[in-house]
Order: C-alpha cells, then sequence, then structure tokens
C-alpha cells in the first residue's frame, strides 16, 4: 500500500453534510472525486452546495475562478453505488448504522483492488465490526471528520484491530496533504472528541438539574470565566439536542452504563417535544423571532465555581484517554482544539491549573455525592500524589 497522492482517484459514499464537504475537500485538493448517492436529487442538492461554497470562497479571495471551475469538474457525481474500482480510496460518509455499512464494505472488499484503502466516517461505531465484514481487514480504518469538513482541521484516524500500520501512515500523510491535523485514537467509544466532550454538556445539564444555575448563567460562565466560544447549552442547541443526546446515549451504552456518562432527562424531554434547538426553531433557547434573551445571573464566584466543576470533569476525561492508551496527550490536546475549538488542551490547562487542584476539586465532588460519576482517574492521583505535570 503505497502513499496516496493527488493522482489517487478518491471515492465518497453517501452526500450527506458529511459526503459532501469530504468530496469538496478532496477535489480542492487536486483529487478526482466519484460521489456516490442513490438518492438523484440529494445528488443534485450536493452539486448545489458545491457550487455555493466554491463561490463564496472565490468571493472571499480563497480560490480563484479558474481554481473553482476545475474542482467542481473533478467531482463526478453517481447516483448508485455502482463503485469505480480505480479509486485509490473510498471514504463511507453514510447513515450510522452497522448492517449497511457492512454490506457497503463487504462489496467493496469483493471489487476493489487489493491496495485501495477503505474508510469509514463513522463517529460512534467500531471500526473493528465494520471490518468484520470484509476478508482484507489490513486496509479497513476510521477517518472522523468534523463538520464543517471544509471549515474544521481535525481528522481522528481510527484503526481497527486488524488495520495495518502502512494503512494508518498512508492515511495520516494524505490528511496532511489536505491541510488536515490528524490524531490517531483507539477503537473505543466516542474515539477522543465525543469521549473527552461529554461532560461539557452532562456537567452542565446536572448544574441545570440541581438548580445550582440556569441556562443562560452556565453559558455565561463557560464564556466569561473558561473562555470557550460558546456555552454547552448554546452549542447543543447548534448542534441539535437530538444529535447530542443520541451520541450521549451511544457512549453510556457503549461503555456499560458507566455513570461518567450517564444522559440527562431534561434533554430527554427535550428531545420528546422535538424541541431540537437552533433547527426546530426551540430547544434551551427560543429562536422565535421577538423572543425574550434570558439574562445571566452574573455572579462571579457562582461563575467560577461552575466553570471548576465542568472543566475538571474534562479534565478528568482527558486524562483517562491518556491512561487507557486511547490517544497520546498531543493527540488528545490537538483533537480537543481542533476539533471542538476548546481554548485550551485539556492536559496543559490541567498543569496551568495544578494538577493538585484538579484531584482536589473531584474528591470534593465525588465525596459530595457519593456517585462514582466522579471518581479521580488514577493517571490524575499519581501526578498530583508525585508533582508531575502532563508537559515540562
Amino acid at each position: 500500500m503505497s502513499r496516496l497522492t493527488k493522482e489517487a482517484k478518491i471515492g465518497v459514499m453517501g452526500s450527506g453534510t458529511m459526503g459532501i464537504g469530504i468530496a469538496l475537500v478532496a477535489a480542492i485538493n487536486g483529487h478526482e472525486v466519484y460521489l456516490f448517492e442513490v438518492s438523484s436529487s440529494a445528488l443534485e442538492k450536493a452539486k448545489k452546495d458545491h457550487e455555493n461554497f466554491l463561490k463564496k470562497s472565490v468571493e472571499k479571495g480563497k480560490l480563484s475562478d479558474v481554481e473553482a471551475s476545475e474542482t467542481l469538474k473533478r467531482i463526478i457525481y453517481k447516483d448508485s453505488f455502482d463503485f469505480d474500482q480505480t479509486c485509490g480510496m473510498y471514504i463511507e460518509a453514510i447513515i450510522e448504522n452497522l448492517e449497511l455499512k457492512q454490506e457497503v464494505f463487504s462489496n467493496l472488499d469483493q471489487i476493489t483492488n487489493a491496495k485501495t484503502i477503505l474508510c469509514s466516517n463513522t463517529s460512534s461505531l467500531s471500526i473493528t465490526s465494520i471490518a468484520a465484514a470484509c476478508k482484507n481487514r489490513s486496509r479497513v480504518i476510521g477517518t472522523h471528520f468534523f463538520n464543517p469538513v471544509p471549515l474544521l482541521p481535525l481528522v481522528e484516524i481510527v484503526p481497527g484491530i486488524e488495520t495495518s500500520e502502512t494503512t494508518v501512515n498512508a492515511v495520516r500523510g494524505l490528511m496532511k496533504a489536505w491541510g488536515k491535523s490528524p490524531v490517531v485514537a483507539k477503537d473505543t467509544p466516542g474515539f477522543i472528541v465525543n469521549r473527552v466532550a461529554r461532560p461539557f454538556y452532562g456537567e452542565a445539564l446536572r448544574i441545570l438539574e440541581e438548580s445550582i444555575a440556569d441556562v443562560p448563567t452556565i453559558d455565561w460562565a463557560m464564556k466569561k470565566f473558561g473562555g470557550f466560544k460558546m456555552g454547552p447549552f448554546e452549542l447543543m442547541d447548534m448542534i441539535g439536542s437530538d444529535i447530542n443526546f443520541s451520541v450521549t446515549e451511544t457512549v453510556f451504552k457503549e461503555f456499560y452504563y458507566d455513570p461518567r456518562f450517564k444522559p440527562s432527562f431534561i434533554q430527554k424531554r427535550l428531545v420528546e417535544a422535538k424541541h431540537f434547538g437552533r433547527k426546530s426553531g426551540k430547544g434551551f433557547y427560543d429562536y422565535a423571532e421577538g423572543a425574550a434573551v434570558p439574562q445571566p445571573v452574573e455572579n462571579e464566584k457562582l461563575g467560577k465555581e461552575i466553570v471548576d466543576r465542568i472543566l475538571s470533569m474534562l479534565i478528568n476525561e482527558a486524562a483517562d484517554a491518556v491512561y487507557m492508551n486511547v490517544a497520546s496527550k498531543e493527540d488528545v490536546d490537538l483533537a480537543m482544539t481542533k476539533g471542538t475549538n476548546y481554548p485550551k488542551g485539556l492536559l496543559k490547562w490541567a498543569d496551568e491549573i495544578g494538577i493538585k487542584n484538579v484531584v482536589h476539586s473531584l474528591t470534593e465532588l465525588r465525596e459530595f455525592y457519593d456517585e462514582d460519576r466522579y471518581r479521580v482517574n488514577p493517571l490524575l492521583k499519581k501526578m498530583a500524589k508525585n508533582n508531575l505535570k502532563f508537559y515540562e
């Protein structure tokens, strides 16, 4: 399996938001791209989305008229999964259904060249499970992009149990050539970002459930004292509570119902009421025209307590990802800054705060609530005891 150059054709399965973005990035970087989709109307929408994005890129001076035109010419829209056997890489971006993905990968495994790399953009399913449908599993790998794909640089590269190192290196090299920031993650639920980020939402919801603070106050605190660009409730409304809740449920289930990832009934009820956030017009906030904008309680002491609690839980989860060999400390920090736009890498942040202080905050929560949800990661305990830092 050789290095993937611009001459390699790229096949993308699925013309949803992610597939559209992946195909566009590959084409902008000089590849001939096949975008496969069974729905002709969906393909028409994909082409219009590509045209609009490229037009805006020209207006912003990021591309010339010629570059935009050539990029569009490189994308071939195919209204079936009649795969082209000359592609050097396929990236699957269909719905999160294991059986459907296995069917697609089984077909690809049978018809493609043995050196063709087969990627899945799954955000929640096991790469090893997807690869199980193939005879040649060494070339199957996860490439989890983040939305919007043309703008966010992070790509989580996830090898399955039988993925070869050659495949990992080829994909990492290609992602770097595309201007992406690749990180390598173990094939565990949520990979890096969707695992480590859970407390940003979960602990904010817990604080709300306990009536310690309301929605605007928690969002205000995380922006004012934490430096986050969006508060957790603003972000859940932007993502969509249906999607956010589904990811939380999946991670909770896949971790055998570990209380660290327990979903919130508040969010569950919002989803049941179809109050998904911005896309439905109502979520944690009301987006109707003329709706009153709730104001936060700007209490500095309360605000800093909120940030300390949520940030301590985030750092604990980041440390757990390192402790359980999900990823390196560098890749965990890179993933959280490039994939979720956090103001700092969580482990560098831990060094700044002082690991002993983080452990103290978590210990207080554990003792007060007497819940396993707040257990302190052994790596943090050891580092606090020995006055160690993640970065010297």
